[in-house]
């Protein structure tokens, strides 16, 4: 599309750039420090935003990262391209356009006397937020890729059944969909207000000012991003097809290759990782992304949180008490095993109907889970319950007193501001809500065969939707805590429903999917307040780069799933094969967790793990505990500083998540985010941003390169170097008398 220079959306005629409106008399400020600090109080409402460089780019950027994200996230160490990323990468391209494209201006037949231009002007931050929400919509705004693409994963790769692409499409584009119908009706809630100043916005807002700035130094930030990108670029060659090993070295696995105890301590893949390190920044930026985009304070409680839980409570459950006969299965594992510690035949259980077979599953047994799985779930449960708990606590009247200042009918300059702007008609979002719900329950009713899903699971996941999205919206927008519901939504379903693995995700997907991607757009909406983005649109570039997303996610995940042999099947995949989609595996697990088999015989009466249903009253009691001790010693700072649902939650990434994902995240991020930031505050300020998006940007473009190049024709390589970790027996069992293929007895 061509540019329409004054096609703004301001309802009032061209003015230059306004900073209060002066007709209106003296503006209300933000009553938020951080966004006075932060939010310019500025405003050009002549600066064009529909430009042929924004279509042209963000479309661009959305297709890259949804077929990026998609691609990585089957490997075994997937990668997610950010938001940043893109925001780093498209400046020096939109000026290079803007120094480039010709400035004639024309006119088209039917649009009256507007002028178009394929350049009008210099590359501006409004083109470049526009840009950037764009391509946040290819990441599954941080997702990486749509969350129902799990469903079709585990359905054709894990379960080995059908369903069809329509059915499938229609089940990423309605998740995905639906959560813009909660936003668009609770806008006025969560974003106008200025009050719910959404904590994470302003880390974006930052970054825009400071890319914006002028720099013609040698030094500049754009010069570096290139030379940081094809060092990452040539590097990538190395552990993504040349040395494989050198993803995950263990010193303890080198140098003792017959011992299981040593081998589970050093592996970094399937142990405690003492000892193991990467030279593959995929290892380092999976699961938790870069460690070069969070703060040290975060860091910090993620690793203190991390370091209790492996090696604390895993050493003394495993080694110390054998709990739940732990040493009978491997350490650190999230597959789903039998009695004798083999891993347990599903496929075995699930009769023609896809549902469970009752007679079948009391011949085989229960299912047993590793000790690391089993505490995961633990810390879960208590995570869930721990961080309503403390947001109520802590943040309660702060939440209330800002919710209620919402109403007051007072508004800063920023919704001033906003004003000039022609707003979103509600019956947009309501015919939107309306078309997915439809759409959804067409899914339901005569595609039931390939979801399991009945229209009443629709309507009650769509019910927690509606009725969890607006608190959670007003936890995330004021204390940037967003509390995860999804075994809550596992749990009601497995109870309500059992026997059916994919009614149980497809209802968590609907639910707690929904919810949070309606929180994703909401954020994006509040970002688009605070850098005065017309409202229309903001809603044109999130629907339509929610639909391209969609389709290029599930496009890209069928070609892999029917041209890649074995795919997500990691005991039938060489040793050097990155086709293991450990996320999946994750998403599989659950769905026969709490779906096929359900909750009450795993965790309920008939279970072995009922006990773990305790973590949810610990984490309920943990935070007012320290509530308490904050009352009563006010002085003592520090207390206030013991945060359960960060420390409970810290590995909540585990699985798939390693301890070598971990140990290299924590490790490269303190490096940079402590002693770079406190010794070299300067160099920071300036490049720490700009490499973590060049590292992702030249690993994922080698990743597609040897791919396509070697990986779709099966050429690689067979040696010493190409043959994992080799820490085989750290997945071996240690109880007395176990026979597992390929581990000594005991």
């Amino acid at each position: 599309m061509a540019s329409l220079e004054s096609d703004t959306e301001k309802v009032h005629p061209p003015n230059k750039a306004q900073e209060i409106n002066e007709d209106e008399g003296e503006e209300e400020v933000s009553p938020i420090e951080q966004v006075r600090l932060t939010v310019p109080i500025s405003d050009d409402p002549n600066l064009p935003v529909w430009t042929f460089r924004m279509w042209f780019l963000g479309i661009l950027s959305c297709m890259l990262l949804s077929f990026l994200n998609t691609f990585f996230s089957y490997r075994t160490e997937p990668l997610i391209i950010s938001m940043i990323s893109v925001q780093i990468a498209t400046l020096p391209v939109g000026r290079f356009m803007a120094t480039a494209l010709p400035k004639t201006k024309f006119r088209l037949p039917g649009f009256g006397s507007r002028e178009f231009s394929l350049n009008p002007g210099p590359f501006n931050m409004k083109e470049h937020v526009l840009i950037s929400i764009f391509a946040n919509a290819g990441g599954a705004f941080g997702n990486g890729s749509a969350y129902a693409v799990g469903i079709v994963d585990i359905i054709k790769a894990f379960y080995k059944r059908k369903i069809s692409f329509l059915a499938s499409w229609i089940l990423v584009i309605t998740t995905q969909v639906l959560g813009y119908g909660w936003a668009g009706i609770l806008r006025k809630y969560v974003v106008q207000p200025a009050e719910m100043w959404w904590p994470g916005s302003l880390v974006q807002v930052s970054l825009f000012r400071a890319l914006h700035e002028k720099d013609n130094s040698r030094n500049s930030k754009a010069r570096f991003f290139l030379i940081a990108l094809t060092c990452s670029f040539t590097w990538y060659i190395f552990p993504g097809y040349l040395i494989p090993t050198l993803s995950n070295l263990s010193i303890l696995c080198l140098a003792f290759p017959k011992s299981v105890t040593a081998q589970q301590i050093g592996s970094g893949m399937g142990g405690l990782g003492i000892g193991s390190f990467t030279f593959d920044w995929s290892v380092v930026a999976s699961y938790l992304g870069s460690p070069l985009v969070t703060p040290f304070f975060a860091i910090f409680n993620i690793s203190v949180g991390y370091f209790a839980m492996v090696y604390i409570l895993i050493p003394v459950a495993y080694w110390g008490l054998n709990l739940y006969g732990a040493k009978t299965f491997p350490l650190f594992s999230s597959h789903l095993f039998n009695g004798h510690g083999n891993v347990y035949d599903v496929s075995s259980i699930v009769n023609d109907k896809f549902e469970i077979d009752l007679p079948a599953y009391e011949r085989h047994g229960r299912i047993h889970l590793s000790i690391f799985f089993v505490l995961s779930y633990a810390l879960n449960f208590a995570t869930v319950v721990a961080t309503l708990t403390h947001v109520a606590l802590f943040n309660g009247k702060e939440i209330l007193a800002r919710y209620r200042a919402s109403h007051r009918g007072k508004q800063d300059i920023h919704t001033r501001l906003m004003k000039k702007y022609k707003d979103i008609p509600n019956w947009w979002f309501h015919l939107l809500l309306l078309f997915s719900l439809l759409l959804s329950l067409a899914l339901c009713i005569f595609m039931k065969n390939e979801v399991q899903l009945p229209w009443w699971g629709l309507i009650l996941s769509a019910g927690l939707a509606f009725i969890f999205t607006l608190p959670i919206s007003i936890i995330t927008a004021t204390t940037n805590q967003t509390p995860g519901l999804n075994v809550i939504t596992e749990y009601v379903m497995g109870i309500i429903y059992p026997g059916r693995p994919i009614a149980n995700v497809c209802f968590k997907t609907y639910g707690y999917m929904s919810m949070s991607q309606a929180i994703s757009f909401l954020n994006d909406f509040k970002l688009g307040h605070y850098m005065k983005i017309p409202p229309r649109s903001m809603f044109v570039v999130q629907f339509i780069g929610t639909i391209i997303a969609g389709t290029i996610n599930i496009g890209v995940a069928w070609y892999l799933l029917t041209s890649i042999e074995n795919i997500c099947q990691d005991q039938l995949l060489p040793p050097s094969s990155p086709w293991t989609c450990p996320g999946d595996r994750v998403f599989y697990d659950a769905s026969v967790l709490w779906g096929l088999v359900g909750p009450k015989r795993i965790f309920g009466s008939l279970g072995k793990y009922s006990a773990l249903n305790w973590c949810f009253l610990g984490g309920a009691v943990a935070p007012i505990l320290v509530w308490i001790l904050h009352k009563m010693f006010p002085s003592k700072k520090w207390i206030k500083l013991i945060n359960f649902p960060v420390l409970l939650g810290a590995t909540a990434a585990m699985p798939p998540a390693t301890t070598l994902n971990f140990n290299s995240w924590i490790l490269v991020g303190t490096v940079f985010n402590y002693f770079v930031f406190k010794y070299r505050k300067n160099w920071w300020q300036r490049y720490n941003y700009v490499l973590s998006a060049a590292l992702d940007a030249g690993l994922a473009f080698m990743g597609v390169v040897l791919y396509f190049s070697l990986g779709i024709e099966n050429i690689g390589l067979n040696w010493w170097g190409s043959n994992g970790e080799h820490c085989e027996l750290a997945s071996c069992p240690t109880a007395r008398g176990v026979a597992v293929d390929g581990c000594p007895l005991h």
